[in-house]
């Protein structure tokens, strides 16, 4: 061996030992990763594929899947068996019962992507354990849907019935007179036939004025009032 190859190698080797060096620095200077679980966990990412579940339709709190079983026959593994029914007042039929055997599932992705619902998605659940097999072989997905939908209506009150909103909106009817109004004014007799000095006589003294009036003036009410008395 050459001394320019001693050299060469000896170069090369500090070389790497500061590049070695500067990486570890770097990375003992960023914060720590370290999180206390499992009182602390991580937020997973939005592509990450745990467990499938029902999606839950935010708008009537109900679940989305219509039981078309489109999932059952896109699923590689038949490791989904579901039903469903239609309720009452419901145009499609909705899920009943949605089980998987999770045991078997090979987390492919294809449930979800065939469902036109897009009632189906992938859990965050990471931290799924159990020392019994078949808590895996029998997951209830439809258990959980349920209760999410129980959480839901305690967040959304139910509104006020639309037939009580219309009854207050519309307007109140006329209400009838007060019958002792219409007593009083069917009691009153008709007055007889008046003689037409008397006519004469209440019209002069419904004419008269109220108010003083002029000398002249009363005068020429009471000549007035002689004329229709004089036969």
């Amino acid at each position: 061996m050459s001394l320019i190859s001693v050299i060469r190698e000896t170069y090369l080797g500090f070389k790497s030992l500061l590049i070695g060096l500067r990486i570890t620095g770097r990375e003992a200077l960023k914060p720590s990763l370290t999180v206390q679980y499992p009182h602390d966990t991580l937020k997973m990412p939005a592509r990450f594929r745990g467990h499938i579940q029902l999606v839950l339709d935010p708008a009537t709190g109900r679940p989305r899947c219509t039981a078309c079983g489109l999932c059952v026959k896109a699923c590689p593994s038949g490791c989904i068996d579901l039903d469903g029914l239609k309720r009452e007042g419901e145009k499609k039929k909705s899920v009943s019962r949605y089980d998987l055997d999770f045991s078997m599932c090979s987390l492919c992705g294809s449930c979800v992507e065939v469902c036109p619902s897009d009632a189906i998605d992938f859990s965050k659940q990471y931290n799924v354990a159990s020392f019994n097999r078949d808590h895996f072989a029998h997951m209830d997905l439809y258990a959980k849907i349920e209760h999410d939908a129980k959480v839901w209506a305690q967040t959304h009150p139910a509104p006020a019935p639309a037939v009580a909103t219309l009854a207050a909106a519309a307007p109140k009817p006329a209400s009838p007179p007060p019958a002792a109004a219409v007593t009083a004014s069917s009691a009153v007799p008709t007055p007889p036939a008046a003689t037409a000095s008397s006519m004469q006589t209440s019209v002069a003294s419904a004419a008269a004025p109220t108010v003083a009036a002029p000398a002249g003036a009363r005068m020429a009410v009471s000549a007035t009032a002689a004329e229709s008395k004089t036969p």
